[in-house]
């Protein structure tokens, strides 16, 4: 393959890669996929019309997300967390939500403050309309701009990663309407601890805002997967 073809290859992949690599990471948010389930590649290939080369990089994104693993000799599986995984997971993502909410500086510039207000405008209108996966992206919107503000790049970007390797313990919540309700509440609570500059309230709501995935994931695989 020549030089060129190899860009416009690789170009005309980037979109197709991205596609399914959203719409399989959408499908273990929202439990359409289940823990340990067998990614098959035939059924995959022919359901977005996509070559095994482009599949198999999709399958390498997911593991790198942490939602998916790959065992030589299986192929690809939904990846299932073991009781210990879980506790330590939301251990870590408790200290660095936490952190992060006590760096934000205050008073909070009225743009963000604007623009984090119009994000969970998106997300009741998802919640009043029943669109999951609005639900699953507008949270995600919010969650990443709300660390955003603790001015640490780094801090962020480590909250956003370990947020992705929850993908798989979520869906319980997301797929409950009173959860699902609770977390919309949740997050107008928290823009108003920061229009208040109320630190404290702020850090205990991050910290409150985390246990119900982890709880409900633990409650119905608990038993399978250690």
């Amino acid at each position: 393959m020549t030089p060129k073809s190899a860009q416009e290859d690789q170009l005309r992949q980037g979109p197709a890669l991205d596609r399914v690599v959203a719409a399989l990471e959408e499908d273990i948010v929202l439990g359409k996929l289940h823990p340990r389930e067998r990614l098959i590649e035939e059924d995959l290939c022919e359901r977005f019309g996509v070559t095994r080369h482009i599949l198999r990089l999709v399958f390498a994104e997911l593991s790198r997300m942490g939602i998916v693993e790959r065992i030589p000799n299986r192929g690809a599986l939904v990846r299932a967390f073991s009781t210990r995984d879980v506790d330590q997971l939301y251990s870590l993502r408790e200290m660095l939500e936490t952190s992060a909410a006590a760096q934000i500086e205050f008073p909070v510039k009225p743009e963000d403050l604007e623009e984090l207000k119009v994000i969970q405008c998106d997300h009741d209108k998802a919640i009043e309309q029943d669109d999951l996966v609005q639900v699953f992206r507008s949270n995600q919107r919010f969650h990443s701009k709300l660390f955003d503000l603790c001015g640490n790049t780094f801090l962020a970007e480590a909250i956003e990663t370990y947020a992705q390797r929850a993908h798989g313990i979520r869906f319980h919540v997301l797929l409950s309407p009173a959860q699902r309700r609770r977390a919309r509440d949740e997050h107008h609570l928290m823009i108003d601890a920061i229009t208040r500059q109320d630190r404290a309230a702020l850090i205990d709501l991050c910290r409150n805002h985390l246990p119900a995935s982890k709880n409900a994931y633990l409650r119905t695989f608990g038993t399978l997967i250690d």
